[in-house]
């Protein structure tokens, strides 16, 4: 009998399904559900750009319909096929998004008294009100605890879970004590299936609790309480209402309960994995391996890299954490990543792209690719940073912003849409530069996300900057094709390399390095550091009088 797994993803959005024949990797079945509240999903505070919170029943109502909507497509194009041979489920999610939840594990904002409260529901990845947090529990951190903040890239971040969870504590203490513990959106997913969602009993994953709240067996779990205590004497109480444990996402979460099977339209029983964040998975379903750097271009990036955990491996300044198991089972996870890059190119055409280019956002997309892929490197003049949305690695800053130098009366849209690109990619190459300098190798890049899939010229680019063999992966789903490997592992189906060897692939079509666009882009990369130093670091001295001039110099070399 057939045997199939699904895929869970959830991201900014949106969340989408995907049931894959595990024998093979056909992709069977899919939906997407766009949540419905706030501003594309997302709920904010026109007061304060900082603010990004989702509401927890768009989650809910979006699992109804997306693995329904799976299951149907699956049922037209299978003859015989049965809800009963799906075997094993797997989520993932954006992150660090914590939910504060009572002591039943439901959320807040699904209570009616907190229906209007901001701080009371789903507390976003990109939620960046908390920086002045982060900062505080940086400089404790390397204080106190140098060599747990070390694991975090020596600077905790805006984005992750302690930095939250203060913020709220701080801009509304009733919320903070309304909520008896706090669940990363990863963990309350699968528990929900699981018909648990006790904070004490529902399962946790590493991949989350190492990344983003300082998680490891190395120091006994979670900081300990004199730390948190010096942060604030709510948080060193809060610790023993969170966890003690925390699991790779080959381990069973649990197993469908009867209430969920119901309302999804499957047998109760299926075994559903441990959660972990979309870009964890995303390698994973991707093909990752040693000396791959999985790169998820969506929204944000983020890059995955894994090494033995039986080997030494130097703490790496910069980056969004080393976990062990937070990838694969018996191997450090290595996470960095791009705060803002589809995010960014959106921006662009939402608010400056002009309607010759076209009446609708794809259409402009589209003719400002085929406008940029005549042009030489250089030939525009201008030179960008790509911190529209604050800097994730390696800096990891959310109060930088961005810039775009070289503009004259006579720049048109689709160069700067090209600049933006080339930036992306020379935050992309500093990020593969501080890596490769702590000693982890890095031979080929995948690429996932749909960025690699439908521009041609970006990924030229990207191999042309980074100077290594840029590959796609097969499937256009990679984060739910990597949460369903997951719960075919959970079921005990096979382990992960197994799986991966029959379910993943990349495209024949391989993008390599020009060496004549090489040579260029070093000196554009040179003028990029030296903006990304003067702009980004404190201990900078130098000079920026030449940054125009060598733009110009190169434009009229490449026009």
């Amino acid at each position: 009998m057939k045997q199939y797994a699904l895929g869970i993803d959830y991201g900014t959005n949106s969340c989408r399904s995907l049931l894959i024949d595990l024998e093979n990797g056909a992709e069977v079945g899919s939906s997407v559900f766009n949540y419905p509240s706030g501003e594309m999903g997302v709920l904010l505070d026109p007061k304060n750009p900082h603010v990004a919170r989702q509401n927890p029943q768009d989650y809910l109502d979006g699992m109804v319909a997306i693995t329904r909507g799976a299951l149907e497509q699956a049922a037209e194009k299978i003859p015989g096929f049965d809800p009963a041979q799906v075997v094993g489920i797997g989520m993932d999610t954006t992150g660090s998004t914590p939910i504060p939840v009572n002591s039943d594990g439901t959320p807040l904002g699904l209570l009616p008294e907190f229906k209007n409260n901001l701080n009371a529901m789903v507390w976003l990845w990109k939620d960046h009100t908390g920086y002045a947090e982060a900062a505080e529990i940086t400089a404790l951190a390397q204080e106190m605890r140098p060599n747990i903040i070390a694991k975090c890239g020596g600077i905790y971040s805006s984005e992750w879970f302690w930095s939250k969870i203060l913020r709220l504590r701080r801009t509304d203490p009733a919320v903070f004590e309304a909520a008896y513990s706090f669940v990363e959106h990863c963990d309350w997913l699968p528990a929900v299936l699981a018909g648990d969602t006790n904070p004490h009993t529902l399962k946790r994953s590493i991949c989350a609790a190492g990344h983003k709240a300082m998680f490891s067996a190395e120091w006994g779990g979670l900081p300990d309480q004199e730390f948190l205590g010096k942060l604030d004497p709510a948080l060193a109480d809060l610790r023993d209402r969170l966890y003690d444990e925390a699991h790779t996402s080959d381990v069973k979460a649990g197993t469908l309960c009867v209430e969920w099977a119901a309302k999804l339209g499957l047998p109760e029983g299926i075994a559903i994995s441990v959660g972990a964040f979309d870009a964890h998975m995303g390698a994973v379903g991707a093909g990752i391996k040693e000396g791959t750097l999985v790169k998820i271009l969506g929204t944000s990036t983020c890059d995955l890299m894994i090494t033995p955990a039986d080997q030494p491996l130097a703490d790496i300044p910069g980056v969004c954490g080393i976990v062990n198991g937070s990838v694969l089972p018996g191997y450090y996870g290595i996470e960095a990543g791009q705060s803002a890059v589809g995010d960014l190119f959106l921006w662009l055409v939402k608010n400056l792209v002009p309607e010759s280019y076209g009446s609708s956002i794809g259409d402009k997309f589209n003719a400002m690719e085929k406008a940029m892929s005549a042009q030489k490197p250089g030939a525009s003049g201008l030179l960008a940073l790509d911190w529209n949305n604050g800097n994730r690695t390696v800096l990891v800053d959310v109060r930088l912003t961005g810039l775009l130098l070289g503009q004259t009366l006579h720049t048109e849209a689709h160069e700067i849409y090209r600049a933006y690109i080339e930036a992306t990619a020379f935050g992309a190459l500093t990020i593969i530069k501080r890596v490769e300098e702590y000693g982890v190798e890095i031979r080929e890049i995948i690429n996932t996300g749909g960025l690699s899939i439908k521009n041609a010229t970006l990924m030229q680019c990207y191999a042309d900057i980074i100077g290594k063999p840029m590959k796609v992966s097969q499937s256009e789903q990679t984060c739910a094709l990597g949460a369903a490997i997951f719960g075919a592992a959970a079921a005990g189906i096979a382990d992960i390399g197994t799986l991966q060897a029959k379910v993943t692939a990349t495209r024949e079509k391989v993008y390599f390095p020009i060496p004549e666009n090489q040579a260029v882009y070093a000196e554009l990369y040179a003028l990029y550091h030296t903006l990304h130093d003067a702009f980004g670091t404190a201990q900078w001295q130098g000079n920026l009088a030449h940054v125009m001039k060598k733009l110009l110099e190169i434009r009229s070399r490449q026009g």
